[in-house]
Protein backbone atom coordinates (compact mmCIF):
# COMPACT_ATOMS: atom_id res chain seq x y z
CA UNK A 1 0.00 0.00 0.00
CA UNK A 2 2.79 2.42 0.83
CA UNK A 3 4.64 1.60 -2.28
CA UNK A 4 1.70 3.28 -4.03
CA UNK A 5 2.66 6.43 -2.59
CA UNK A 6 6.01 6.77 -2.86
CA UNK A 7 5.99 9.00 -5.47
CA UNK A 8 4.64 11.67 -2.64
CA UNK A 9 7.85 11.39 -0.84
CA UNK A 10 7.41 13.62 2.61
CA UNK A 11 3.90 14.62 1.51
CA UNK A 12 2.88 12.68 3.30
CA UNK A 13 3.43 13.54 6.57
CA UNK A 14 3.24 17.32 5.72
CA UNK A 15 -0.34 16.41 4.18
CA UNK A 16 -1.48 15.23 7.44
CA UNK A 17 -0.40 17.69 9.33
CA UNK A 18 -1.84 20.60 7.44
CA UNK A 19 -4.84 18.77 7.70
CA UNK A 20 -4.57 18.06 11.22
CA UNK A 21 -4.20 21.81 12.10
CA UNK A 22 -7.12 22.68 9.20
CA UNK A 23 -9.30 20.35 11.36
CA UNK A 24 -7.84 22.26 14.95
CA UNK A 25 -8.78 25.86 13.39
CA UNK A 26 -11.58 25.76 10.85
CA UNK A 27 -13.22 22.47 12.07
CA UNK A 28 -16.22 21.24 9.86
CA UNK A 29 -17.66 24.41 7.66
CA UNK A 30 -21.11 23.79 6.21
CA UNK A 31 -20.74 25.67 3.14
CA UNK A 32 -17.41 23.68 1.90
CA UNK A 33 -17.83 20.89 -0.33
CA UNK A 34 -17.09 18.03 2.09
CA UNK A 35 -16.55 14.30 0.34
CA UNK A 36 -18.16 12.64 3.23
CA UNK A 37 -21.69 14.64 1.86
CA UNK A 38 -20.94 12.05 -1.79
CA UNK A 39 -20.23 9.41 -0.18
CA UNK A 40 -23.68 9.84 2.25
CA UNK A 41 -25.35 10.30 -1.25
CA UNK A 42 -24.07 7.40 -2.93
CA UNK A 43 -25.17 5.18 -0.02
CA UNK A 44 -28.43 6.20 -0.17
CA UNK A 45 -28.91 5.82 -4.13
CA UNK A 46 -27.41 2.33 -4.28
CA UNK A 47 -29.58 1.56 -0.41
CA UNK A 48 -32.39 1.97 -2.35
CA UNK A 49 -31.21 0.02 -5.24
CA UNK A 50 -29.76 -2.84 -3.65
CA UNK A 51 -31.86 -3.31 -0.57
CA UNK A 52 -34.46 -5.80 -1.79
CA UNK A 53 -34.88 -9.80 -2.20
CA UNK A 54 -34.47 -12.44 -0.28
CA UNK A 55 -33.05 -11.73 3.46
CA UNK A 56 -29.66 -14.19 1.58
CA UNK A 57 -29.55 -11.70 -1.71
CA UNK A 58 -30.01 -8.76 0.79
CA UNK A 59 -26.86 -9.77 2.91
CA UNK A 60 -24.94 -10.72 -0.08
CA UNK A 61 -25.64 -7.24 -2.13
CA UNK A 62 -24.66 -5.46 1.11
CA UNK A 63 -21.19 -7.03 0.86
CA UNK A 64 -21.04 -5.75 -2.52
CA UNK A 65 -22.35 -2.35 -0.82
CA UNK A 66 -19.06 -2.18 1.05
CA UNK A 67 -16.76 -3.10 -1.49
CA UNK A 68 -18.18 -0.65 -3.89
CA UNK A 69 -18.98 2.26 -1.54
CA UNK A 70 -15.15 1.61 -0.10
CA UNK A 71 -13.23 0.59 -3.12
CA UNK A 72 -14.66 3.60 -4.78
CA UNK A 73 -14.10 6.40 -2.16
CA UNK A 74 -9.86 4.88 -2.33
CA UNK A 75 -9.99 4.69 -6.03
CA UNK A 76 -11.82 8.35 -6.74
CA UNK A 77 -9.51 10.31 -4.04
CA UNK A 78 -6.42 8.74 -5.48
CA UNK A 79 -7.34 9.29 -8.49
CA UNK A 80 -8.16 13.28 -8.29
CA UNK A 81 -4.70 13.37 -5.99
CA UNK A 82 -2.97 12.23 -8.90
CA UNK A 83 -4.38 14.77 -11.46
CA UNK A 84 -3.24 17.34 -8.89
CA UNK A 85 0.95 16.00 -8.94
CA UNK A 86 0.59 16.20 -12.46
CA UNK A 87 -0.62 19.57 -12.71
CA UNK A 88 2.13 20.53 -9.88
CA UNK A 89 3.16 18.58 -6.74
CA UNK A 90 1.81 21.58 -4.86
CA UNK A 91 -1.67 20.86 -5.94
CA UNK A 92 -0.91 17.25 -5.44
CA UNK A 93 -0.21 18.35 -1.94
CA UNK A 94 -3.35 20.59 -1.40
CA UNK A 95 -5.89 17.87 -2.50
CA UNK A 96 -4.37 15.76 0.09
CA UNK A 97 -4.26 17.92 2.78
CA UNK A 98 -7.93 18.83 1.91
CA UNK A 99 -9.00 15.36 1.83
CA UNK A 100 -7.75 14.47 5.06
CA UNK A 101 -9.16 17.30 6.52
CA UNK A 102 -12.23 16.31 5.56
CA UNK A 103 -12.02 12.76 7.36
CA UNK A 104 -11.27 14.42 10.86
CA UNK A 105 -13.74 15.55 13.32
CA UNK A 106 -12.07 16.83 16.09
CA UNK A 107 -13.30 20.27 16.34
CA UNK A 108 -16.25 19.69 15.54
CA UNK A 109 -16.88 16.54 17.90
CA UNK A 110 -15.31 19.35 21.18
CA UNK A 111 -17.90 21.74 20.02
CA UNK A 112 -21.08 19.31 20.05
CA UNK A 113 -19.65 18.39 23.64
CA UNK A 114 -20.03 22.40 23.88
CA UNK A 115 -23.39 22.45 22.67
CA UNK A 116 -25.01 20.58 24.76
CA UNK A 117 -22.30 21.86 28.08
CA UNK A 118 -23.87 25.40 27.58
CA UNK A 119 -27.24 25.11 28.49
CA UNK A 120 -26.60 22.23 30.87
CA UNK A 121 -24.51 25.05 32.92
CA UNK A 122 -27.45 27.20 32.64
CA UNK A 123 -29.90 24.85 34.39
CA UNK A 124 -32.01 24.49 31.03
CA UNK A 125 -32.33 20.93 30.77
CA UNK A 126 -34.70 21.22 27.83
CA UNK A 127 -32.24 22.89 25.22
CA UNK A 128 -29.52 20.56 26.55
CA UNK A 129 -31.49 17.57 25.96
CA UNK A 130 -32.75 18.72 22.60
CA UNK A 131 -29.24 19.14 21.90
CA UNK A 132 -27.62 15.99 23.11
CA UNK A 133 -30.42 14.35 20.71
CA UNK A 134 -28.62 15.50 17.87
CA UNK A 135 -25.80 13.48 18.92
CA UNK A 136 -27.07 10.08 19.93
CA UNK A 137 -29.61 7.54 19.09
CA UNK A 138 -31.54 7.49 22.47
CA UNK A 139 -34.70 9.24 23.48
CA UNK A 140 -33.42 12.22 25.59
CA UNK A 141 -36.93 13.50 26.06
CA UNK A 142 -36.53 12.74 29.85
CA UNK A 143 -33.32 12.71 31.04
CA UNK A 144 -31.67 14.12 34.06
CA UNK A 145 -28.66 16.30 34.32
CA UNK A 146 -26.62 13.43 35.00
CA UNK A 147 -27.86 11.10 31.95
CA UNK A 148 -27.30 14.25 29.79
CA UNK A 149 -23.87 14.42 31.08
CA UNK A 150 -23.20 10.73 30.73
CA UNK A 151 -24.53 10.42 27.53
CA UNK A 152 -22.12 13.62 26.24
CA UNK A 153 -18.85 11.89 27.97
CA UNK A 154 -19.71 8.54 25.99
CA UNK A 155 -20.06 10.60 22.85
CA UNK A 156 -16.73 12.29 23.67
CA UNK A 157 -15.31 9.42 24.32
CA UNK A 158 -16.34 6.60 21.72
CA UNK A 159 -15.85 9.18 18.90
CA UNK A 160 -12.46 10.43 19.74
CA UNK A 161 -11.85 6.87 18.09
CA UNK A 162 -13.61 7.14 15.07
CA UNK A 163 -13.38 10.54 14.66
CA UNK A 164 -10.00 11.80 15.20
CA UNK A 165 -7.82 8.60 15.65
CA UNK A 166 -9.02 6.37 13.33
CA UNK A 167 -8.45 8.57 10.61
CA UNK A 168 -5.19 9.89 11.59
CA UNK A 169 -4.24 6.11 11.56
CA UNK A 170 -5.17 5.30 8.44
CA UNK A 171 -3.61 8.91 6.65
CA UNK A 172 -0.51 7.68 8.03
CA UNK A 173 -0.82 4.45 6.73
CA UNK A 174 -1.83 5.38 3.31
CA UNK A 175 -2.19 9.06 2.98
CA UNK A 176 -5.78 10.51 2.16
CA UNK A 177 -7.04 7.52 -0.11
CA UNK A 178 -7.10 5.18 3.06
CA UNK A 179 -8.48 7.90 5.26
CA UNK A 180 -11.14 8.52 2.55
CA UNK A 181 -11.65 5.06 2.61
CA UNK A 182 -11.95 4.71 6.30
CA UNK A 183 -14.40 7.22 6.54
CA UNK A 184 -16.73 5.18 3.98
CA UNK A 185 -16.99 2.58 6.17
CA UNK A 186 -17.69 4.68 9.02
CA UNK A 187 -20.23 6.36 7.05
CA UNK A 188 -21.41 2.92 5.64
CA UNK A 189 -22.15 2.00 9.81
CA UNK A 190 -23.70 5.30 11.01
CA UNK A 191 -26.31 4.68 7.94
CA UNK A 192 -26.56 1.10 7.27
CA UNK A 193 -25.10 -0.87 10.61
CA UNK A 194 -28.35 -0.90 12.92
CA UNK A 195 -29.85 -4.34 13.52
CA UNK A 196 -33.70 -3.44 12.76
CA UNK A 197 -36.03 -4.68 9.96
CA UNK A 198 -34.79 -2.95 7.31
CA UNK A 199 -31.15 -3.25 7.83
CA UNK A 200 -30.66 -6.18 9.69
CA UNK A 201 -29.32 -8.37 6.60
CA UNK A 202 -27.97 -5.82 4.24
CA UNK A 203 -26.09 -3.85 6.92
CA UNK A 204 -24.25 -6.58 8.79
CA UNK A 205 -20.85 -6.58 6.57
CA UNK A 206 -21.17 -2.47 7.07
CA UNK A 207 -21.02 -3.07 10.94
CA UNK A 208 -19.16 -5.40 10.75
CA UNK A 209 -16.59 -3.49 8.41
CA UNK A 210 -16.53 -0.86 10.87
CA UNK A 211 -15.93 -2.85 13.78
CA UNK A 212 -12.53 -4.41 11.90
CA UNK A 213 -11.64 -0.88 10.97
CA UNK A 214 -11.71 0.35 14.38
CA UNK A 215 -10.13 -2.63 16.53
CA UNK A 216 -6.72 -1.69 16.13
CA UNK A 217 -7.24 2.32 17.05
CA UNK A 218 -9.23 1.51 19.61
CA UNK A 219 -6.75 -0.19 21.43
CA UNK A 220 -4.40 2.30 20.38
CA UNK A 221 -6.43 5.23 21.88
CA UNK A 222 -5.75 3.47 25.63
CA UNK A 223 -2.52 4.25 26.05
CA UNK A 224 -2.89 7.58 24.22
CA UNK A 225 -5.74 8.27 26.79
CA UNK A 226 -4.08 7.32 29.90
CA UNK A 227 -0.93 9.41 28.77
CA UNK A 228 -3.29 12.26 28.30
CA UNK A 229 -4.55 11.72 31.61
CA UNK A 230 -1.07 11.84 33.48
CA UNK A 231 -0.49 15.30 31.95
CA UNK A 232 -3.51 16.05 33.37
CA UNK A 233 -2.79 14.74 36.82
CA UNK A 234 -5.87 12.68 36.48
CA UNK A 235 -6.22 8.79 38.19
CA UNK A 236 -4.09 7.00 35.58
CA UNK A 237 -3.71 4.14 37.70
CA UNK A 238 -7.46 3.70 38.55
CA UNK A 239 -8.10 4.23 34.70
CA UNK A 240 -6.17 1.03 33.90
CA UNK A 241 -7.63 -0.61 36.14
CA UNK A 242 -11.05 0.54 34.62
CA UNK A 243 -10.01 -0.64 31.44
CA UNK A 244 -8.96 -4.16 32.17
CA UNK A 245 -11.81 -4.94 34.34
CA UNK A 246 -14.81 -3.03 32.27
CA UNK A 247 -13.28 -2.92 28.49
CA UNK A 248 -14.58 -6.20 27.09
CA UNK A 249 -18.40 -5.75 28.71
CA UNK A 250 -18.96 -3.07 26.19
CA UNK A 251 -21.62 -3.87 23.68
CA UNK A 252 -19.11 -3.32 21.06
CA UNK A 253 -15.97 -4.67 20.78
CA UNK A 254 -14.14 -1.48 20.32
CA UNK A 255 -16.07 0.95 22.44
CA UNK A 256 -15.03 -0.03 25.62
CA UNK A 257 -11.73 0.31 25.65
CA UNK A 258 -11.94 4.57 25.00
CA UNK A 259 -14.76 4.58 27.19
CA UNK A 260 -13.69 2.41 30.27
CA UNK A 261 -10.52 4.66 30.29
CA UNK A 262 -12.12 7.63 30.50
CA UNK A 263 -14.77 6.73 32.86
CA UNK A 264 -11.27 5.90 35.15
CA UNK A 265 -9.96 8.94 34.43
CA UNK A 266 -12.94 11.48 35.38
CA UNK A 267 -13.84 9.04 38.10
CA UNK A 268 -17.27 8.33 37.31
CA UNK A 269 -19.42 5.60 35.99
CA UNK A 270 -20.78 5.40 32.49
CA UNK A 271 -23.30 2.63 30.35
CA UNK A 272 -26.24 1.65 32.51
CA UNK A 273 -29.57 2.26 31.29
CA UNK A 274 -30.51 3.91 28.12
CA UNK A 275 -33.99 4.26 25.96
CA UNK A 276 -34.50 3.57 21.97
CA UNK A 277 -37.56 4.24 20.40
CA UNK A 278 -39.26 3.77 23.67
CA UNK A 279 -37.79 0.52 24.42
CA UNK A 280 -35.27 -0.14 27.61
CA UNK A 281 -31.77 -1.63 27.02
CA UNK A 282 -28.79 -2.02 30.10
CA UNK A 283 -25.33 -1.50 28.24
CA UNK A 284 -22.86 -2.95 30.98
CA UNK A 285 -21.32 -0.21 33.26
CA UNK A 286 -18.12 1.60 32.36
CA UNK A 287 -16.04 2.50 36.12
CA UNK A 288 -17.01 2.69 39.58
CA UNK A 289 -19.95 5.25 40.83
CA UNK A 290 -17.60 7.74 42.77
CA UNK A 291 -20.31 10.47 42.16
CA UNK A 292 -23.08 11.49 40.35
CA UNK A 293 -21.79 12.41 37.06
CA UNK A 294 -22.48 16.42 35.94
CA UNK A 295 -21.89 19.30 33.26
CA UNK A 296 -18.40 19.54 34.70
CA UNK A 297 -17.43 16.18 34.12
CA UNK A 298 -18.35 16.93 29.92
CA UNK A 299 -15.61 20.40 30.40
CA UNK A 300 -13.39 17.67 31.41
CA UNK A 301 -13.79 15.12 28.84
CA UNK A 302 -13.21 17.86 26.31
CA UNK A 303 -10.04 18.96 27.79
CA UNK A 304 -8.74 15.07 27.91
CA UNK A 305 -9.82 14.67 24.18
CA UNK A 306 -8.24 17.47 23.12
CA UNK A 307 -5.04 16.85 25.02
CA UNK A 308 -5.21 13.34 23.51
CA UNK A 309 -6.24 14.11 20.19
CA UNK A 310 -2.08 16.11 19.86
CA UNK A 311 -0.48 13.61 21.96
CA UNK A 312 -2.31 11.28 19.00
CA UNK A 313 -0.19 13.23 16.02
CA UNK A 314 2.78 12.47 17.48
CA UNK A 315 2.70 8.81 16.93
CA UNK A 316 0.94 9.34 13.41
CA UNK A 317 3.93 11.06 12.27
CA UNK A 318 6.21 8.62 12.98
CA UNK A 319 4.45 6.26 11.48
CA UNK A 320 4.38 8.39 8.30
CA UNK A 321 7.89 8.86 7.95
CA UNK A 322 8.40 4.79 9.11
CA UNK A 323 6.37 4.15 5.83
CA UNK A 324 8.25 6.08 3.96
CA UNK A 325 11.90 4.68 4.60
Amino acid sequence: MIEMFSMYGAVFPIALLIGFILDQVIGDPRSWPHPVVGIGNAISFFERKLNNGSPEARRRKGVWLVFLIVGGSYLLTWAVISLGNVVHPLVGLALSAYFIFTTLASKSLLEAGQSVLLPLQKGDLSEARTRLSWLVSRDTANLKEAEIARGTVETLAENFVDGILSPLFFAALGGAPLAMAFKAVSTLDSMVGYRNERYEEFGWFSARTDDWANYVPARLSVPILLMAGWLMRMPVDHAYRIWKRDASGHPSPNGGNPESVVAGLLGIQLGGINIYHGKTHHRAEMGDALRPVNASDIMRCRQLVQTATWLALIPTLILTYIGLM
